[in-house]
């Protein structure tokens, strides 16, 4: 074994005597008697090097704090979903592979680790077509009825989070509840074609790890909420643009596109200093392997075609799904709308799977802020 004095010891600590011999007694870093001087200690380098590297890798806690909040480390730990080496994995199974023939069904059962596919009760519709506003109002009637997820098991928040996605279905994709959603969806928009297309987007968006409006789920199901509040919570947060609702930018640059060209179209929006929300993402910097998925079995307009190859080329991104999945609602002409109301349907699954892991955790997510006001008045001694 190697072993250091106390002043060694210290040098590489960086701290104060009384903090080494607290170490010490704690058991975190072990001591023996120097056999040159008995009245004096050494310490195992092992555990001293160990704790200057903790030390080291801990700058102050209000700036990892705000790191991790914007695009850094996870800011709490999950098995539910991840991206590793530009791929997707729910529960470990990749989710571009899982596209090709699962259903949203299928995939809520992983995510949920239900074992067998989420069945879908027979319920009232809520909306004759698909409806976002509908499925806010539904949420809302639940959340006061329903009970606190807190304290309740898991096989328990399963069959409510079931339930809770009839309530969303019936807004979000009316039908019968004999058929898959995908399909519902698409019949429901009289566009029977587009149900595999639609069948792989649901897939390829049930989850993406701690996004927004997930974190806003967690958040809210942390605090012992019901499982509809956490939905509702997660349902508001993708609606912002810089989120869910980036599709509409990319609606409106496609069709600027068809009026004055793709490379003036985004000249223009560059030239304002602008962001291009249908090109890069910063999980994925060798391309957003969902967009990738989709797009292998959409042909979309010409006008998508000239915007990917302009934008490629003037960026240096490649689309992401925001773009794919606006693609893929103006190839099948669906309604306006389409993107949010696929990408709300498909991440209800992810968003109760992350609430119920939050549930049994049994913590509550509560950051500190860090104080920019005015400053503080303090009496005097």
């Amino acid at each position: 074994m190697s072993w250091l004095t106390a002043e060694e010891a210290l040098n590489r600590l960086g701290t104060k005597p009384q903090t080494l011999y607290a170490n010490v007694s704690r058991g975190r870093i072990r001591a023996k008697p120097d056999p040159s001087d008995p009245r004096r200690s050494l310490y195992y380098t092992a555990d001293v090097t160990r704790l200057a590297e903790r030390h080291a890798g801990r700058r102050k806690v209000e700036t990892v704090a705000a790191e991790a909040i914007q695009w850094g480390d996870p800011v709490l730990p999950s098995a539910v979903s991840t991206v590793v080496n530009g791929h997707l994995y729910y529960r470990g199974v990749d989710a571009a592979r899982l596209s090709e023939n699962a259903t949203l069904e299928e995939t809520a059962a992983l995510l949920w680790t239900k074992g067998t596919p989420i069945n879908l009760a027979a319920g009232g519709s809520v909306s004759s077509v698909p409806s976002v506003a509908a499925a806010f109002s539904a949420l809302a009637a639940r959340v006061p009825q329903d009970l606190p997820s807190l304290g309740r098991s898991l096989p328990a928040l399963r069959a409510e989070a079931q339930d809770i996605m009839t309530t969303i279905a019936s807004a979000l994709a009316p039908g019968a509840p004999d058929q898959p959603l995908h399909r519902r969806l698409a019949k429901s928009w009289r566009r029977p074609e587009a149900s595999d297309a639609v069948r792989r987007a649901l897939v390829l968006l049930a989850d993406h790890e701690l996004n927004a409006s997930t974190f806003a789920a967690r958040v809210t199901a942390s605090a012992g909420a019901t499982l509809s509040a956490s939905v509702l919570s997660g349902l508001a947060t993708l609606t912002g643009p810089l989120h869910g609702g980036a599709w509409e930018a990319v609606a409106t640059l496609s069709e600027t596109a068809r009026r004055i060209g793709a490379k003036e179209a985004i000249r223009r929006i560059l030239a304002q200093g602008s962001r291009l929300p249908a090109f890069g993402h910063p999980l994925y910097p060798d391309g957003d392997i969902r967009a990738e998925a989709l797009l292998a079995h959409v042909t979309p307009a010409e006008v998508f075609f000239e915007i990917q190859e302009a934008g490629e080329a003037m960026i240096g991104e490649r689309v992401n799904i925001d773009f794919a999945l606006t693609a893929m609602a103006e190839h099948f002409e669906l309604p306006r709308d389409a993107p949010l109301v696929i990408f709300a349907l498909a991440r209800s699954c992810g968003w109760m799977a992350h609430a119920m892991e939050q549930v049994e955790s049994g913590h509550l997510i509560r950051p500190r802020a860090r104080y920019t006001g005015p400053a503080i008045e303090t009496s005097g001694a």
